[in-house]
């Protein structure tokens, strides 16, 4: 049985120890919605300390909804770039286009519209409705769904939709009208400072520790709790470091799917001998004429892991340039890399 009624004792404790000791974020130097928006996504998956100086490269070019709206994608991608997750980036400009065009450029302030919008499901809606229009709207994520988790040693998995739909409904009748965004961001604050995720929970300074039922029960660790996720899907490829003088030759990946829109080394599916590598760029009109080997590497992402094998190659004259065309292979300066291809 889920203790519901410690929720009507948590809000006052909980503001009293926020307004003491929060952190000073750049996105809470005032209530802009777009800052508050764009924050939000960025921390998605990310720390607070690695996110505010991506955030604040992020606001010098593209201060506004209106920039966002009319970014270059590559541009976007490019001020996106360490972030991961990039479908994010490409949410963000397709909210702002529809920002634009049905709300002639400002925020919607609503937590109904907020998620009509790409990219911004209800937590992320409730954060900027609560925070920057004082909406009394919960604002649940993971941080949220855990500290509350072990307050109450509730035993559901919090992985589950109907358990995050339970607890922004347990939660509206306990939030301060006065106060909503302060309330939200201090549960959030709590999540990432104090009840943490990984590592022990720093209990003696938590406002709720007199209050919460793992930490009298000394259970801290078996909450929250988790359905075990699926093992990742392991993919052998062979990227290739093509050189042509001091070039190198990238690859933009599709439009869709992992990764896209994204450029990378062109690579080839499984491991692959040298002789199979020769024959593949001998098919695409390439003619190498010495080929290295270079160590192993392993690339994890969230659901699958690319196993990769690395050969560098040096390519001789370039002669067919409609190959490379429809192979879509730029050879470029590396420096052109880190200033303008993502």
């Amino acid at each position: 049985m889920i203790k519901t009624d410690i929720l009507e004792r948590i809000a006052d404790p909980l503001l009293a120890w926020s307004h003491a000791g929060r952190r000073m974020l750049p996105w809470r130097e005032n209530k802009n919605p777009y800052r508050i928006w764009v924050s939000e996504i960025m921390l998605q998956q990310t720390r607070v300390e690695a996110v505010i100086p991506y955030f604040e490269r992020f606001m010098e070019v593209f201060p506004d909804i209106r920039s966002l709206a009319m970014a270059d994608d590559d541009l976007l991608l490019k001020n996106w770039e360490g972030l991961g997750y990039y479908s994010r980036a490409r949410n963000l400009k397709k909210a702002a286009i529809v920002i634009m065009e049905r709300y002639e450029g400002r925020m919607p302030d609503t937590w109904e519209e907020l998620q009509e919008l790409p990219g911004i499901g209800s937590y992320t809606a409730g954060a900027i409705a609560s925070i920057a229009y004082g909406r009394s709207v919960p604002a649940v994520d993971g941080n949220v769904l855990r500290i509350l988790s072990r307050l109450r040693m509730d035993e559901e998995y919090i992985t589950r939709q109907n358990v995050k739909k339970r607890v922004e409904e347990e939660l509206l009748p306990v939030m301060p009208d006065d106060r909503p965004g302060d309330f939200n961001q201090a549960l959030m604050e709590l999540g990432a400072t104090v009840c943490i995720p990984n590592g022990e929970p720093k209990c003696g300074e938590c406002p709720w520790k007199e209050l919460c039922l793992a930490k009298e029960h000394n259970c801290m660790g078996d909450y929250p709790k988790k359905e075990k996720k699926k093992g990742r899907k392991i993919e052998p490829k062979t990227v290739l470091i093509l050189k042509y003088g001091e070039d190198v030759a990238i690859h933009k990946r599709p439009e869709r799917g992992l990764l896209a829109g994204l450029y990378e080394l062109p690579n080839l599916e499984g491991r692959l001998s040298e002789g199979e590598v020769i024959g593949r760029l001998r098919e695409k009109g390439l003619a190498p004429i010495r080929i290295e080997p270079l160590p192993d590497a392993v690339h994890v992402f969230s659901h699958k892991e690319w196993h990769m094998k690395a050969y560098a190659v040096r390519i001789d004259e370039l002669t067919d340039a409609d190959t490379y065309k429809k192979e879509d292979y730029l050879f470029v300066h590396p420096k052109e890399t880190e200033e303008r291809y993502p």
